[in-house]
């Protein structure tokens, strides 16, 4: 009897589970829409997924009035946790997405355009695959909270020392140093979660540009903190 119960409520948990897997496939294609194409939107869809079933079998009515509300959180995250698994950014990594950074920057000064893969690996003498690689390892950490982007590198243990109010009060001061337009790229992109296609869409600036200002506003956070 005991048994059947049991089973019962699992069946129950699993249904409730059912009813928001569209919500959780959305999540899974919007964030995969901000990542490159060798991040697998199925992998993310089946960890969201996965999680989502676990949520929904530990699910207490009684103590949560919305099962979405409770589990959205806890499945993106599981799905950001993922991302961290991938371990793309290694500290051998670290300097050469600085030091492309740093090339992209130069190039465009003088050619109003970003360069190529190959023209990077021929600028900082690299074999081209290594270039790739980093600029996609990149590329996936800019989806990550600014938590995570003010952790990459050495500079970790500055930024572990700060305060979160300390912190934001930095993020405020870096940003109103720039133009309400620039200051809306970064809105979009970590608070509204747009991709870098669809502001670049919006705003009419190219998707070279966002990037830039992303970089640029992380780097300046890094610089105020004395990292």
């Amino acid at each position: 009897m005991i048994g059947a119960y049991t089973e019962d409520l699992k069946h129950k948990k699993d249904e409730l589970a059912l009813q928001y897997l569209p919500a959780v496939k959305a999540m899974a294609f919007r964030l995969k829409e901000r990542l490159p194409s060798s991040v697998d939107y199925m992998d993310l869809s089946a960890i969201g997924t996965e999680e989502l079933i676990k949520l929904a079998r530990r699910y207490d009515e009684g103590l949560n009035d919305s099962f979405w509300g409770y589990a959205k959180k806890r499945v993106y995250g599981a799905m950001l946790d993922y991302l961290r698994s991938l371990d793309v950014v290694s500290r051998s990594s670290r300097k050469l997405i600085k030091a492309i950074d740093y090339a992209v920057e130069e190039y465009r000064a003088t050619h109003d355009e970003e360069p190529t893969d190959a023209q990077l690996a021929a600028m900082l003498h690299e074999d081209i695959e290594k270039i790739h690689e980093a600029r996609i390892a990149s590329s996936i950490y800019t989806v990550m909270p600014l938590d995570d982007q003010l952790q990459i590198g050495d500079e970790g243990a500055s930024l572990a020392a700060i305060e979160r109010d300390e912190l934001i009060n930095v993020i405020k001061t870096v940003l109103s140093g720039y133009s309400q337009r620039e200051q809306l790229i970064i809105q979009l992109y970590y608070f509204e979660e747009l991709s870098l296609k669809e502001i670049s869409e919006v705003l009419d600036i190219t998707e070279s540009r966002i990037s830039q200002i992303h970089k640029s506003v992380i780097h300046k956070i890094k610089e105020s903190v004395g990292a």
